[in-house]
């Protein structure tokens, strides 16, 4: 299933795209797409039964914002240098384990919301990623299929990054990586049945029209499977938690100089094979 969560910030109403590509109200079988749902197979077996019907009411599309996918977010956690390209145009090392950091749930906003550039920005940059939705809590797994069973669905996630902060200003990550409006989300959670390999997904991003990022979840380092398995021997993962697997090669901190940091009044698109496109403009926070 293709579910996602439509209508103005804070009211949004749950929904799904059918097969016909339709947008259909779910708000009739369910409250919101959130960890509840997520993690409660009947209800899921409801929607799926409301789906196959072709009985729900028909939403029309115009003009309508499409929200994140997924509500009342627990944490999201990403991935550091997880893509090999992505490592090799850095001149990085591969890490010998998964670098991980937190951004805070705040910063989740729709696919197609206007991105903030922080203020005192100089290297506000792109990441286009696979992001990973928790459906079971998840502690100490020890196999990958252990793993996999954990995994409700993916989306497109956009972990918008600023270098200077990231890096450049001492501490941790997170003062680069929490700015708001830092992490669009969606526009669908597509359910894990509907993706049956997540590491053979093309990842496309372009600036302006110009194509930048073009790679494959096959050059992650650690794959999903290891990066949920892994996560869950240092935090439990709970329903509805988020998990953003990293970004191949393509951004602007690995291009040759000037470097083509993001600039107010630009435009970012991306998308991921079978779980949708993202269009965002920038603006000066």
């Amino acid at each position: 299933m293709k579910l996602l969560r439509v209508g103005t910030a804070g009211n949004e109403r749950p929904a799904l795209v059918d097969e016909n590509g339709a947008l259909r109200d779910l708000s009739g079988v369910i409250g919101d797409i959130d960890a509840s749902l997520l993690a409660d197979d009947a209800a899921l077996a409801r929607v799926r039964e409301a789906a196959a019907s072709g009985a729900l009411p028909t939403l029309d599309a115009t003009g309508l914002r499409t929200g994140p996918p997924v509500a009342g977010i627990g944490k999201v956690v990403g991935i550091g240098l997880n893509y090999h390209d992505h490592a090799r145009e850095n001149g990085a090392a591969v890490p010998e384990e998964p670098i991980v950091f937190l951004k805070a749930p705040d910063t989740v906003v729709g696919p197609d919301d206007t991105v903030l550039i922080p203020r005192g920005s100089r290297k506000t940059d792109w990441e286009a990623e696979l992001a990973v939705v928790v459906g079971r809590t998840a502690r100490y797994l020890e196999t990958d299929a252990q793993a996999l069973a954990c995994v409700a669905g993916y989306a497109v996630a956009h972990d918008v990054s600023e270098r200077e902060f990231q890096i450049e200003r001492g501490g941790q990550w997170d003062k680069g990586k929490n700015c708001e409006t830092f992490t669009p989300l969606g526009p669908w959670l597509v359910t894990a049945d509907e993706v049956p390999d997540p590491q053979a997904l093309g990842v496309r991003l372009w600036v302006n029209g110009t194509l930048r990022q073009d790679g494959t979840t096959a050059e992650q380092i650690f794959p999903v499977a290891e990066v949920v398995r892994y996560l869950s021997h240092f935090m439990t993962l709970y329903p509805g938690d988020v998990i953003s697997t990293g970004t191949p090669a393509g951004v602007a901190m690995g291009q040759p100089e000037p470097k083509p940091y993001l600039r107010a009044g630009d435009m970012v698109e991306l998308e991921i094979d079978g779980l949708g496109r993202q269009r965002q403009s920038l603006k000066p926070a």
